[in-house]
Formats: structure tokens, sequence, C-alpha cells
């Protein structure tokens, strides 16, 4: 294993021991053994390594908790697949909770880090389509517009859902509740229009 491997092993772990905001690049450097000078060689700046391990977690989550990415995906349609999916996001906020914490401290350095805003929006933009396709079969290429919503509306829930059970785990709601109260809200659109 190289060094840029063990680079970003390394920040993974002081990612989940120590959080975004208190990782320093001696950190890193120790964890992974390495030079001081290979963050910036490999990575540019500690912040991009940080963010290139958080990036490759939250897609590992991601690729863990979406039906449709995983053999495990019911074929009973939409609702179940939410469902699951929730629930899913759930386990992941209780089982990987420093992780997720983590990705808030990330968003929270993006307010005054450009290039740390511009690696998660691009990364959130590369998602919106992938949740319509993974969550609904619905194609990018065919209707991109609606590709787009769909994506953002469950990027927007997921994200709600997750900042619910991490500060408050006793009263976030479950993913059946999300299911009714999504089935609700679907009802009162459908009749205004």
């Amino acid at each position: 294993m190289g060094h840029r491997e063990r680079l970003l092993a390394a920040a993974r772990r002081c990612l989940e021991e120590q959080g975004y905001a208190r990782t320093t690049s001696r950190d890193l450097a120790a964890a992974a053994g390495a030079p001081l000078g290979t963050i910036n060689y490999h990575y540019g700046s500690k912040e991009g390594l940080l963010n290139a391990a958080l990036l490759e977690t939250l897609q590992e989550w991601g690729d863990r908790t979406v039906p449709g990415r995983s053999a495990a995906a019911p074929a009973d349609g939409a609702g179940q697949r939410l469902e699951l999916m929730w629930s899913r996001v759930i386990d992941a906020v209780q089982t990987q909770r420093p992780m997720l914490v983590a990705a808030v401290e990330a968003y929270a350095q993006a307010e005054r880090a450009p290039e740390i805003r511009q690696q998660i929006a691009d990364a959130l933009e590369r998602s919106r389509p992938q949740l319509a396709a993974d969550l609904h079969g619905l194609d990018a290429e065919a209707d991109e517009e609606t590709a787009r919503a769909v994506g953002s509306v469950h990027m927007a829930l997921i994200a709600g859902l997750t900042q619910q059970w991490l500060a408050d785990p006793e009263r976030a709601p479950s993913s059946r509740e999300m299911a009714l109260g999504l089935r609700a809200i679907a009802r009162g659109l459908e009749s205004t229009t």
C-alpha cells in the first residue's frame, strides 16, 4: 500500500476517532506512517485529504443504504424501497454516527472554504440522478429535470432524517412514520392540482 492509500485509510480513522475539525495534518501523517509533506503532494491540503476520505465513506454509506444499489432491493414498489432506505439510514446513524458527525462538520467548514464547498456540491449533484434512478427507475437522460427534482427531494429527506436522528434519537421519526407522512403530503399535493 502506497502513501496515497495509507493517507486515505488514516484519514478515515482520524475522522471517526477525532472528527473533521479536530484532525490535524500531523495526526494524519502519524496515523499513516507517512511524511507530513505527502498530504499536500497527494491531496493538495489536509482538507483535500479529509474530503476525499469523507466522500469515499459517504459513497459507501449510500451504496449500503439506498435500495437499488444493492442486491437486497425489494421489487414491489417505491414505497417499500423508501421505507427500506429510511430504515437503513436510521440504522447507519446509530452504527456510523462518528462519520456522519464528521460529515456535518465538513458542511460547516464549507462555509469558509470554497474548495470544500465545491467538492461537496459536486458530490451532491452526481447523487441526485442516481437516487432518482435507484429509487424510482427514472432515467436522467430521458427526463433530466424530473430526475434531478426527485433526487433533490430524496436528498432533503435523507439529510433531514439524519439530522433528526443525530440530534434527538428518542423522538426522531421511524421509517414507518416517514412513509406515513410522505403519503399524506402526496395526497395533499394531488388534491390541490
